[in-house]
This record gives structure tokens, sequence and C-alpha cells, in this order.
């Protein structure tokens, strides 16, 4: 992927190295891997346990105020592509958005930390992966997460990585368009079930938002080379719940998804690569998942 002539975006902040001293809003670091563990065993949002916890051991905002990293455009290699891959959604979605939904872009901040930082969302550590908090407006990522996704899955490279950026700016735009507050009203009127299923369709919706991305990208700036298509698909197909399940447990469980199957998420993923139309992403009316 063509990404060093990317525009760096000015919206990062480099909380790496910084450390969590006392753990997040008053937790231990055991105690957020621990809870961070259970949320994946039970297929609960890790967050949901950890803000739980800090609610009820009082804690609060306060640390993220006094938490203030970097700000601008690192200057390590992994902190420019991160940089320059938000500064490229940056620059698609403002023109696209107004001209297919038309709403105006207003760009997320992206957090770079290590091991675990504070979210408006509660506690973050990286065993939870990269994540957006619409609380916030805020996509927080360990690069670490990268290696990891090579190591563990033979999913990697600088389009895959990319994808996965995109797709935590996708839940941006999603929030953008007010389907996350929809839909998290919902969640909490239903069944788990149910619930999980409204989970599958925002993150395929976010897949096929990344590719919505991609494909602007790639008509603007000649930005895909060969082979990385077929590198971030297989990276969708590496982190579908069905074989993250197989891995892990042995056995597949459906109603637990929370992210869609591999098949689905290469299939959303290329519907927004090829048709480079937001209103193609829609998976709440879609028939078929």
């Amino acid at each position: 992927m063509r990404w060093e002539d990317f525009r760096s975006s000015s919206n990062v902040e480099d909380r790496r190295g910084m450390g969590l001293p006392g753990g997040a809003g008053g937790l231990g670091i055991g105690t957020i891997v621990i809870l961070g563990l259970v949320g994946w065993a039970l297929g609960i949002d890790p967050r949901i346990l950890i803000g739980g916890a800090e609610m009820m051991t009082g804690g609060g905002s306060g640390y993220q105020q006094q938490q203030q990293g970097r700000q601008g455009a690192p200057q390590d290699e992994a902190g420019r592509f991160a940089a320059a891959i938000l500064g490229n959604t940056e620059d698609v979605w403002n023109t696209v958005l107004p001209q297919q939904a038309n709403r105006q872009y207003q760009a997320p901040k992206l957090v770079l930390f290590s091991d675990a930082t504070r979210s408006g969302c509660g506690g973050a550590q990286s065993a939870m992966g990269p994540f957006y908090c619409p609380l916030d407006q805020t996509v927080y990522i360990d690069l670490s997460f990268f290696e990891e996704m090579q190591r563990r899955f033979r999913a990697g490279g600088d389009f895959a990585n990319a994808y996965v950026l995109a797709h935590e700016v996708g839940h941006h735009v999603e929030n953008q368009l007010g389907i996350l507050p929809r839909v998290q009203e919902r969640q909490q009127q239903v069944g788990r079930a149910e619930a999980n299923q409204l989970s599958v369709r925002v993150e395929l919706m976010a897949d096929c938002l990344a590719g919505v991305w991609a494909h602007h990208s790639n008509q603007r700036w000649q930005s895909l080379e060969q082979g990385d298509i077929e590198e971030a698909i297989r990276a969708a197909e590496a982190i579908g719940d069905d074989r993250l399940q197989k891995q892990s447990q042995g056995r597949v469980v459906p109603d637990s998804f929370t992210h869609g199957s591999s098949e689905q998420r290469m299939r959303w993923l290329t519907t927004g690569l090829k048709t480079g139309q937001v209103q193609a992403c829609d998976t709440f009316r879609a028939s078929k998942l």
C-alpha cells in the first residue's frame, strides 16, 4: 500500500510509554486483565465489565484529564503510519459523507497507547484490541496489535493494518449517522441473543465502510498495490467470530457472535470496496447478513 504520501492527521495523541500508575481509574492492571479475559470468555464486551468495576470503585474521568499524551503525528514509522491512515480517512470522509449522506464529517481522535490507558468509555488495555469510544469520539489502539495479528493469524501487511484502523473509523461514521446511539438503546431493551445480532450488524457495517474508504482512497490516490485487497480479506477472514471461537474453544456458537463470521466479514468488506457507496453498507436493511 502506498501510504507514505498521505497527509498525516493532527488528531493523534501518543500515550505510548507513559504507563498507567495505579491502574485505570483506580483498578489494578491485574484486575483489568482478569476482567478482559472474563469478558471474552462470556461473550461480554470487556469495556462494560471494566467500566462497571470502575464505577464500583469510584473510578471516574479524573485520571483521563491528568493523562495527556504527545499531540500530533509521531515520528516513528508505526506512529507515522497510523497518523497517515487517519489523515487519509479524514480526506476521504470529508468528501464522501456530505456527498452520499448529506452530513458534514467531524473527524475522530486517535489515541496510541501501550499496555493500558483510560478512555471516555472506561479503562482500556491492549488485550481488548482496537476500539472506538463514541462517548469521546476517539479510536484507541495499541499498535502492537498489528504484530499480534501477524503472529497469531498470519494476517498482516500495510493494507490489512489500515483496514483495522479504517474499521474503527467506520464506527465513528456510524456514530455520525446516528446509528450507534439507536443500536445501543435497542440493545438495552432486548435479550442477549438479539443484542449480539445487533452488534454483528454494527461490526459488518464498519467493515463495509472500511471498504468504502479504501475504494475512494484508491480512486483518488492510487493507493492500493497488487495483493493488497487479498491481504485485507485474509485479515477479515482471520478475525471472524467462527474462526476465533473454533481456535479458542474448539466449537462455534453463532448466538454468541458479536462481530460476524469470516464469510460475512469478507463479504461486507468486499461490498464496500466494490461499490464505494455508504448506502450499500446498510446491514440493518439487508435481508442477508
